[in-house]
């Protein structure tokens, strides 16, 4: 998906050839900057503007993951090994931009602080590094969205096994499998102190957030659910394979 930063709108356009990433006036349309991402892959994440005390950062995911002067569309720095599918949209806490994919070869989980340059991947053996705040390098995830709620970091995999991490140390809090599993492509949200999780099944689990699972209940959809969740005002705004529903007081 598009993204605004400032008065541009920017296009993360991986494909089998000629892959780039490009700014457009949001005005005119007219475009500001266009850089070629080389060799990448087809790819379907959506790329996140982190704000450090060098400036703002444009974060995206892909065989490498890569991070841009939104400004001018010029390559700050690069990071490998990561998976030939790269699905997730990278996510922001504080100074940290969380970056996860969970295809072959490698499937990680990355912590990577604003500012850094160059090429930050990590030498062998080691999961941080100046510019790499922590790491993992089996519990990425595949098709769904981390999200970062209340200083805990969750990724949900496709099969439905839910962990939570620190998101300051990446420790581990636990990992769980939502409802006694099933199929899972839509991202997690979070409100009221609460995740709300979609399965393909048309089931929408609620989890308590916190440092322990705690599975509060689902309400059935009826209907087949592939795409994430959304909140206004109080209202859970589901898409189901034939209907939108808001659902609230």
């Amino acid at each position: 998906s598009p993204i605004i930063y400032q008065s541009s709108v920017i296009v993360q356009a991986d494909q089998s050839r000629g892959s780039f990433i490009a700014a457009f006036e949001l005005a005119t349309g007219r475009e500001l900057w266009r850089t070629s991402r080389g060799d990448e892959v087809s790819t379907w994440a959506t790329p996140t503007v982190i704000t450090g005390a060098r400036g703002d950062e444009l974060v995206t995911n892909g065989t490498k993951v890569r991070g841009y002067d939104p400004a001018s569309g010029a390559l700050l720095w690069t990071l490998a090994p990561n998976s030939e599918i790269a699905i997730g949209t990278p996510v922001v806490h504080r100074n940290l931009a969380i970056i996860t994919a969970g295809y072959p070869p490698v499937p990680p989980v990355y912590a990577v602080r604003a500012g850094a340059r160059g090429d930050i991947s990590l030498p062998a053996g080691k999961s941080a590094s100046d510019a790499i705040a922590w790491s993992h390098d089996r519990d990425g995830t595949y098709i769904s969205s981390p999200i970062v709620y209340r200083d805990q970091l969750y990724t949900l995999n496709n099969n439905g096994i839910l962990t939570a991490y620190d998101v300051e140390s990446g420790a581990r809090l636990y990992r769980a499998r939502v409802g006694g599993g099933g199929a899972f492509t839509a991202s997690p949200i979070a409100g009221d102190g609460k995740l709300f999780i979609a399965s393909e099944d048309g089931d929408m689990f609620v989890v308590q957030a916190g440092r322990e699972y705690a599975e509060l209940g689902k309400y059935s959809m009826n209907e087949v659910v592939m795409a994430s969740p959304a909140i206004s005002n109080g209202v859970l705004v589901v898409r189901t394979l034939g209907h939108v529903w808001g659902i609230g007081k």
